[in-house]
C-alpha cells in the first residue's frame, strides 16, 4: 500500500472523528500539531476540558485493531507532545486536560465501527 492511500486514509479518519465529536457538542481547536515528540490529531474543548484526542484506524481487526494500537509506547509521545503544546499555549494551561482515543475499524469512505474512549490514559 502507497504512503499516500495511507495518508488520505488517516485524513479522511480524522475527518470522520472531528465530524463525530462535534456531533456530540466538542468544538474542535485544531488538526495535526506536530511536535518533535509527537503528533496530536485533534485538540477539542469539551465543556470545559481539553480533549487531546488520538485518531487510530486499522482495515482489519489483525493485532486487535485500532484500539489496540495505541500502546503505552504511543501514549508516552502523545503525553510528551500535549506538554510542548501546553508550553507553547500558555492560555490553555488553565484547563483540564483529557487523553481520549478514537479507534475506528474498517475504511472511513465504507464500512467501519468507530468507538469513541474517553480518559483513555493518564499523563503520569
Amino acid at each position: 500500500m502507497s504512503s499516500d492511500s495511507k495518508q488520505a486514509r488517516g485524513a479522511a479518519s480524522e475527518r470522520l472523528a472531528a465530524d463525530y465529536l462535534q456531533s456530540r457538542g466538542l468544538r474542535v481547536l485544531a488538526h495535526n500539531l506536530r511536535y518533535r515528540a509527537g503528533e496530536l490529531d485533534l485538540l477539542c474543548l469539551d465543556d470545559g476540558v481539553l480533549a487531546v484526542v488520538e485518531v487510530r484506524q486499522r482495515v482489519t481487526l489483525d493485532f486487535g485493531g485500532a484500539l489496540a494500537s495505541v500502546d503505552r509506547r504511543k501514549q508516552r509521545k502523545i503525553i510528551r507532545a500535549a506538554r510542548i503544546l501546553m508550553q507553547r499555549q500558555p492560555c490553555w494551561r488553565r484547563l483540564a486536560v483529557r487523553f481520549d482515543v478514537i479507534g475506528i475499524d474498517g475504511l472511513p469512505g465504507g464500512e467501519h465501527r468507530m468507538v469513541w474512549i474517553k480518559d483513555a490514559f493518564r499523563a503520569t
